[in-house]
């Protein structure tokens, strides 16, 4: 599988939206940090067809250090958490 970083996103969607890189890669940025900002806020951000983020809370729970088989307190944290769209599901099929 091969991966595409943000450098090649870029230049990717420059070439489809006739935009300059520069440009590109700002508004990229700009839409993550919506985002980001939209989910730390503990709100969900729906792309219809393509998908939903959203931060999902994790119960703290016991849990065994691998190493010292010691008994340790996991605690609880949040995570961001992705489900991909019906549109998005059928595209990669």
């Amino acid at each position: 599988m091969d991966i595409l970083n943000k450098k090649e996103i870029v230049s990717a969607v420059s070439k489809k939206t006739n935009q300059n890189k520069k440009n590109t890669e700002e508004t990229i940025d700009v839409l993550l940090e919506v985002i980001t900002e939209s989910i730390r806020s503990d709100k969900k951000v729906n792309f219809t067809g393509f998908g939903s983020f959203w931060v999902n809370e994790r119960k703290g729970r016991r849990g065994i250090n691998p190493q010292t088989k010691e008994s340790i307190e996991i605690p609880a944290t949040k995570v961001p958490k992705f489900k991909a769209g019906s549109a998005l599901k059928q595209a990669v099929k």
